[in-house]
C-alpha cells in the first residue's frame, strides 16, 4: 500500500511543477486524496459492502469535489489535477499513468445495466471540462482537448478536440509520442480546432468578396454618371504628376 502511495506522490511531482514538497502534496492535493479514498472504497465494493463503499465515496466527494464511483477501476499513478467537478462513473476504467484535469466527466449515455462508461488506456491525458460519454475505448497515449465531447473510440496516440470530438493529430511514431508525452490541458501549442480554422478561412473569403463587390459597385456608379473608368494605376500616376 505504501509503495502505491509513493508512486502517486512521485506522479504529482512529475506532472505538476507547482508541487514543492511531499508534505504539501499529501495535505493540499485533493486529486491525491480522492485516489486514496477510492482505493479504500473500491476494496469495500469488491467485498460486497456496497452501501458502505457508496457512503465513503460520498464523503470523499464532499471533501475533495471529486466524485468517483466505488465500482470504477482506477490504475496506478493516475493524477487528477485541481480535480473540482471530476465525475467517474461506475463501470469506467482508467489505465495507468492517466492525467485528468478539473471538470472531466467519464459518463454513460444509457440507463441499461452493464458496461456503459468509457475505458481509458495507459497514459491518456484528458483536458479540463472534457466529457467522454459511452462504453468505448480511448487508446493508449491519446489526448482529449479541453471542453471536448467524445462519443466514439479514439485511436492509440491520437488527439481529439471539439464538439463532437474530431481527430486532429493522427497517431505518430514512438519518437513523436515521447516528445508529446505530456501537453498541459491536452492541447499542443500549435493545435487549433479544425472548425475554428474553417471559420477563420470563411471570414477571410467573405472579406475578399466584400472588397470585390464594393469595387464592382464603384465602377457601375461611374458608368451610370457617364464617365469613363480610369484604371487605378493611371489615376495614381496622374496624382503623382500633380
Amino acid at each position: 500500500m505504501f509503495s502505491r502511495i509513493r508512486e502517486d506522490i512521485r506522479s504529482v511531482f512529475d506532472r505538476d511543477p507547482a508541487a514543492r514538497n511531499v508534505w504539501e502534496v499529501l495535505t493540499c492535493y485533493p486529486g491525491l486524496h480522492a485516489i486514496l479514498f477510492h482505493r479504500v472504497n473500491h476494496r469495500l465494493w469488491l467485498w460486497g459492502l456496497r452501501w458502505l463503499a457508496r457512503f465513503g465515496s460520498h464523503i470523499a466527494r464532499f471533501l475533495t469535489g471529486i466524485e468517483i464511483h466505488p465500482g470504477a477501476v482506477i490504475g496506478r499513478r493516475v493524477f487528477i489535477d485541481h480535480g473540482m467537478g471530476v465525475v467517474i462513473g461506475e463501470t469506467a476504467e482508467v489505465g495507468d499513468d492517466c492525467t485528468l484535469y478539473h471538470g472531466v466527466t467519464l459518463g454513460g449515455v444509457s440507463w441499461n445495466k452493464g458496461k456503459r462508461h468509457p475505458t481509458l488506456g495507459r497514459g491518456v491525458v484528458v483536458g479540463a471540462g472534457a466529457k467522454i460519454l459511452g462504453p468505448f475505448v480511448v487508446g493508449d497515449g491519446a489526448k482529449v482537448g479541453s471542453n471536448s465531447v467524445v462519443v466514439k473510440p479514439v485511436p492509440d496516440g491520437a488527439t481529439v478536440v471539439g464538439i463532437p470530438a474530431r481527430l486532429v493529430e493522427p497517431s505518430g511514431d514512438k519518437g513523436e509520442a515521447a516528445r508529446m508525452a505530456f501537453d498541459a490541458y491536452a492541447v499542443s501549442a500549435d493545435l487549433d480546432d479544425p472548425v475554428s480554422r474553417a471559420l477563420v478561412a470563411l471570414g477571410s473569403r467573405t472579406e475578399d468578396m466584400d472588397g470585390r463587390l464594393a469595387e464592382i459597385l464603384r465602377r457601375l456608379d461611374s458608368l451610370e454618371r457617364g464617365g469613363v473608368e480610369e484604371p487605378e494605376s493611371e489615376r495614381r500616376a496622374a496624382a503623382g504628376r500633380g
